[in-house]
């Protein structure tokens, strides 16, 4: 039986190693452009509604797959041990866009040149990569 038992556990090794090797191979986390709608409000000191503005935005996202893996281990209360990993971004840059469809409380679209835009600040990923689940970048 001691025999056996070597074998199956050189076999699940085997097995093992060949599944995060293939998997290694597998790992890719870039960043990507694509689209989204913002949408943007103005309100006045008394919380009323001044003109909401809106538009289309390209910007940088993080996609692609990394490595994630759970193996047994005398080590850990649960006989595993877990190492997550996930596309996310590592550096982030903050940008203005602009906003060109503006209207006002009862959607009338606004044409004057003060209030026909609005520039937006937003953050977006610059640089994405495989980063241990749960560890956040600023």
């Amino acid at each position: 039986m001691g025999f056996l038992s070597g074998k199956i556990v050189f076999v699940f090794s085997l097995h093992l190693l060949c599944i995060i090797i293939n998997s290694v191979a597998e790992e890719m986390c870039e960043t990507v452009a694509s689209e989204i709608h913002v949408t943007k409000e103005e309100f006045d000191d008394m919380g009323r509604l001044i003109r909401s503005c809106s538009g289309d935005v390209s910007v940088n996202k993080c996609e692609g797959m990394c490595n994630s893996q759970v193996h047994p281990s005398i080590s850990t209360p649960t006989g595993f041990q877990k190492e997550c990993f996930c596309c996310r971004e590592n550096f982030l840059r903050e940008r203005l866009v602009t906003l060109t469809h503006c209207y006002d409380p009862d959607g009338m679209r606004l044409e004057d040149e003060d209030n026909a835009i609005m520039e937006v600040r937003l953050r977006e990923p610059e640089e994405c990569k495989c980063s241990k689940c749960g560890e956040y970048s600023r």
